[in-house]
């Protein structure tokens, strides 16, 4: 589920949400209606080129000064800017206070943590993706009564399970699940 408040006015983008959300897959989206390039260690070259920007997983660890200044840049070019992240802007505690302005008038969207159907539905995908054959309705309620609610926990419990039914060449039963939870 997303949700955001959108300033018209204002093209660029701030997306928060958990690890393994769509963040990226989004991003990625963005990037190729938008003709963007991802900034990592490309400082010089988006300072001196007209191109949109996307950042990506922004957090504590990030240069202020060159974010400052490529989105000062990207402001005087009319050029948009798409960050990713897990946490809200207020949570990164920058040194740089005009920085914290510039990024709280970007357009910034969540996606929330998932339901019961976001779960079932992202385990179904994963499922069919990893070829399992599910044989009960039972097994996605036993996951979610079991498994910390997230997507990064869904990725982590089919991939173990993936492994596991190699492993021991078994299909998808809820013994098998109870031996990864």
């Amino acid at each position: 589920a997303y949700k955001g408040v959108i300033n018209s006015n204002n093209e660029n983008i701030y997306l928060k949400g958990p690890k393994k959300s769509g963040k990226s897959y989004l991003a990625n989206i963005w990037k190729k209606k938008n003709n963007a390039i991802v900034f990592k260690n490309n400082f010089n070259f988006i300072i001196h080129n007209k191109i949109n920007v996307i950042i990506e997983n922004l957090n504590k660890e990030f240069n202020e000064e060159q974010l400052f200044h490529i989105i000062n840049h990207c402001k005087l070019n009319n050029l948009n800017i798409f960050v990713t992240s897990i946490y809200d802007v207020r949570e990164i505690n920058f040194k740089l206070k005009d920085l914290i302005s510039r990024l709280k008038i970007f357009n910034f969207l969540i996606i929330d943590n998932p339901d019961d159907d976001m779960l079932i539905n992202l385990l179904t995908k994963l499922f069919i993706e990893k070829q399992f054959v599910i044989n009960s309705h039972e097994i996605f309620q036993f996951i979610l009564k079991n498994a910390n609610r997230s997507y990064s926990e869904m990725f982590k419990i089919v991939k173990k399970l993936d492994d596991l039914s190699i492993e021991k060449k078994r299909q998808l039963t809820i013994p098998l699940i109870k031996e990864i939870l």
